[in-house]
């Protein structure tokens, strides 16, 4: 049960993070947030996928964090209102 420590410190930040999604002054620093829950996510991921000993949690981690950081780009990209 070593995991179970980490999990509810990463639980908390996401919980944090998800606040400032909502109350953000502006939709960089949402942006921001949405960015942090998701790597906050892949840890989460990872942590459950050494506790198990699957392998398969790695790898939906992987995908998970390639298709949130295209995400990310693709939303900055329309917050600085160029084409895509």
């Amino acid at each position: 049960m070593i995991w179970l420590p980490a999990a509810i410190v990463v639980t908390v930040c996401i919980i944090i993070a998800i606040v400032r999604i909502f109350i953000g002054p502006g939709a960089p620093t949402r942006l921001v947030a949405f960015d942090t829950v998701n790597t906050l996510v892949v840890a989460v991921m990872v942590v459950l996928a050494i506790q198990f000993d699957q392998v398969i949690f790695v790898d939906v981690a992987i995908v998970y964090a390639v298709l949130s950081f295209i995400m990310t780009l693709y939303v900055a990209r329309f917050i600085e209102g160029k084409n895509f």
